[in-house]
């Protein structure tokens, strides 16, 4: 049984109950969110070291970060660096989009990463298809099938599939600016548009959702016509795929598949709300996993910082998973370094958006980070950030410099004798004699 036809049957499983105790949540309203498709456990029966990480607005908002081997860079053991990066730095999810190379390199480099993560893993199947074949255009759907099990029976647990993409919006995406920037959707438009013939994954969802029962593979899916650039965000192309990933929501939790949604893409901030909002009717509540959004496009190599912003006021209105953007975007495969700044970028929108939609126990942290502000609690601050390493590295670098480097009650920020928060505690002592 996959985790929602175990819910629907009234079943708690082991991994909703992992789910829950790391929720603080009780095993049975776990059980009732995944049978309602408001949540989902992305976990394939074969991933064995996996640990269990639900998706859904009554939990914790979650980040993923995309790994991978491009054409022209990176291989086996760059990625499981940043695998190692990844999951260090907080990563709830990752995916493997690793294209370009050999049949057993993919699979080796995917098996790899499935034995080393300890957190739920995700492809995009018409990735290894091409890079196989080679040919977009003479792609036969049944390979595309055959890739999909493959995967399944390896272990992978959630895959992006672009299914929401039929003939008829091609001509919409074509008005854009940008065009069609999803890889995924741009492989699958060009398929259709040379065979003349509708989109190979929804003509055979069918056979497609035969194979994600089978393993409890989690389908995500793709937002082929995302936007690429504020100007194509918000219009028919990328609302008319919404509407058909609706009408497979559908499908999918009749089949009992579990199955979350994606979403843009770049979009200005005001229309940030409007999209969270729409996708949740739309799809029915299902889980709304979001790549940023990008809220402007001048800001190649700090795109981490702008996308960070669009992604907190996702999670705020709607989203349940960030798919994290590293300084890298839009320049080039990201480095350790800059996997590292998306994941920290990503856990500050997701634990922002948190705070922002009043999450129970979601400021406890911050709270407890105030406290140690003011007590000059240094090592407990350090426990409590997001990024202890960079943080304490910087405290000392400044410290090192100090002619009271030893004086903990102040930083290098105001100084001994303008530190607001000493000045505070002074001001409290008078107060408490007055009273």
């Amino acid at each position: 049984m996959t985790q929602l036809q175990a819910a629907k049957a009234g079943i708690i499983t082991e991994a909703m109950q992992i789910v829950a105790a790391d929720e603080g949540l009780t095993p049975e309203a776990v059980r009732d969110y995944v049978a309602t498709g408001e949540a989902v456990i992305p976990l394939n029966i074969h991933h064995k070291n996996c640990h269990p990480v639900g998706v859904g607005r009554m939990f914790t908002t979650k980040i993923n970060a995309n790994l991978g081997r491009s054409p022209t860079h990176s291989g086996k053991g760059d990625e499981l660096e940043k695998l190692a990066i990844a999951l260090n730095a907080g990563a709830d999810f990752v995916m493997d989009l690793s294209v370009g190379t050999a049949e057993d390199e993919i699979t080796g480099i995917r098996q790899g990463m499935l034995d080393a993560s300890p957190k739920p893993l995700g492809t995009v199947p018409i990735y290894e298809t091409i890079s196989l074949l080679g040919d977009i255009p003479h792609m036969d759907p049944k390979f595309l099938l055959d890739v999909i099990r493959r995967q399944a029976e390896q272990g992978v647990d959630f895959m992006t599939l672009h299914a929401g993409l039929l003939l008829r919006q091609i001509p919409d995406a074509m008005k854009r600016v940008m065009g069609i920037v999803s890889r995924g959707g741009a492989i699958m438009a060009e398929w259709m548009m040379e065979n003349k013939a509708e989109n190979p994954l929804y003509t055979h969802w069918d056979e497609v959702m035969d194979i994600l029962v089978e393993h409890d593979v989690t389908v995500s899916l793709g937002d082929g016509l995302r936007p690429g650039c504020l100007a194509d965000a918000s219009d028919a192309a990328q609302f008319g795929e919404l509407d058909v990933l609706g009408e497979l929501v559908d499908r999918c939790r009749a089949r009992g598949v579990q199955v979350m949604v994606e979403g843009p893409g770049h979009v200005p901030f005001n229309q940030i709300q409007m999209n969270m909002e729409r996708q949740q009717e739309v799809c029915k509540k299902a889980p709304f996993y979001v790549l940023g959004p990008v809220t402007t496009d001048i800001a190649p190599g700090y795109d981490h910082i702008v996308s960070a912003i669009g992604a907190t006021a996702a999670a705020t209105y709607g989203a349940s998973l960030l798919c994290y953007v590293t300084p890298a975007e839009h320049l080039g495969l990201p480095d350790s370094d800059e996997v590292h700044r998306g994941c920290i970028a990503y856990k500050i929108a997701a634990h922002a958006g948190d705070v922002a939609r009043g999450l129970p126990g979601a400021r406890d942290r911050d709270d407890a980070m105030a406290h140690a502000r003011a007590e000059f609690n240094w090592d407990r601050q350090f426990e409590l950030c997001l990024d202890p390493k960079r943080a304490k590295e910087r405290w000392l670098r400044t410290r090192a410099f100090t002619d009271e480097a030893h004086n903990e009650d102040h930083c290098s920020m105001c100084g001994k004798q303008f530190c607001a928060v000493r000045t505070s505690r002074r001001i409290k002592k008078l107060a408490e004699g007055l009273s």
